[in-house]
């Protein structure tokens, strides 16, 4: 009997029915695979996840539950079984908050999103104890996703001793950046492909497994500086503003905190996590084998420059990245591209 065909007699266990059919979904960057359950008699569907080992059900299961109890609207749990690493969920359907955004719709559906930060932010503990924390352990491993898989693995970049001092430093102040802010319940992913519009136009909330307590700003600026779509500067940040009033209305973030202060610690924590997000893509395509992700090296990459740009303590840095990374990536991206004829092009800029 296949792994698919065990699975599919285990959701027939649980639905208590034989009628059901079921489809491959899109994966994501894990090793998790998703299926749809359809049962055409009572026109129902759920997704069921294929988690084997090394992958795991926990926390996802603990964090569903208790994200639930906050008003989270994540998918109900339909069963699970641990030994088999198998679950059945609630279906959000396949409208992707990322496929129902355009200028028009931008200003209300990004408002939604971010009233949903709140009640994400209060969840510090679940049934199985605390979360972990977003540590100072925890942010080195992170950075240096960037040193080892984009510079070293995929551009194989020489860094000379003046680049590795001048990396050690901006890394060192990223992670003091973040451990200075407010620590609260992060869902880590929380962005345009991680949330779904359901039937009711309700805002699904998936892939929160890897929840840790950490930075306030960091699921606002995966959100609004999100690695798979761009908005003007102006328009992120005043729905940044708009998501410090309403942490500050919900009694989440002191009265005190200015929109300068707010926007400084909005804009390192981007930092921080384009730092981290480029080179995850990176490890994706070598280790992994999913090209896809290199189409979003360069416009975050992109990101690390705007920004570097309005810091003058960040002059060096971006001098560095215009200078001698972004030129490495594009003429990387250019042989990746010849090297494959028909395939889709990469993006050339941020």
């Amino acid at each position: 009997m296949t792994r698919l065909q065990t699975l599919t007699r285990w959701a027939e266990t649980v639905l208590a029915r034989t009628d059901i059919e079921v489809q491959p979904l899109a994966g994501d960057a894990s090793f998790r695979r998703y299926f749809r359950v359809w049962s055409h008699k009572q026109d129902a569907s759920w997704v069921l996840v294929d988690a084997p080992p090394p992958e795991s059900l926990e926390p996802f299961v603990s964090l569903a539950l208790a994200y639930r109890e906050q008003g989270v609207h994540v998918p109900a749990i339909i069963g699970t079984h641990h030994e088999l690493g198998s679950m059945l969920l609630e279906d959000f359907g396949d409208a992707l908050f990322h496929s129902a955004l355009n200028p028009q719709t931008a200003p209300s559906l990004y408002a939604r999103a971010l009233g949903e930060l709140p009640a994400i932010m209060q969840v510090v503990t679940h049934r199985n104890g605390k979360i972990p924390p977003y540590d100072r352990a925890l942010l080195e491993r992170e950075n240096s996703l960037f040193r080892d898989w984009l510079l070293g693995t995929h551009l194989q970049l020489s860094v000379t001793p003046g680049e590795e001092k001048l990396w050690q430093s901006v890394s060192e102040r990223l992670i003091q950046q973040a451990l200075a802010q407010p620590q609260v319940g992060v869902h880590r992913d929380y962005h345009s492909r991680n949330l779904m519009l359901t039937e009711q136009q309700t805002i699904g909330v998936i892939d929160f497994q890897d929840a840790v307590r950490g930075p306030i700003t960091y699921d606002a600026v995966s959100l609004l500086r999100d690695c798979y779509v761009q908005w003007p500067s102006e328009f992120v940040q005043k729905l940044s503003q708009q998501c410090r009033e309403l942490l500050q209305a919900r009694g989440l973030l002191a009265a005190s905190v200015s929109a300068d202060e707010w926007q400084v610690w909005f804009d390192w924590m981007g930092l921080q996590r384009h730092t981290k997000a480029s080179g995850i893509f990176a490890r994706l395509y070598h280790r992994d084998g999913k090209a896809g992700y290199l189409n979003d090296i360069p416009n975050t990459v992109g990101y690390l420059e705007s920004v570097a740009a309005t810091y003058p303590e960040l002059a060096s840095y971006r001098d560095w990245l215009v200078e001698r990374i972004i030129p490495a990536i594009l003429a990387k991206h250019e042989r990746l591209e010849n090297a494959q004829p028909g395939a889709k092009p990469i993006p050339t800029g941020a």
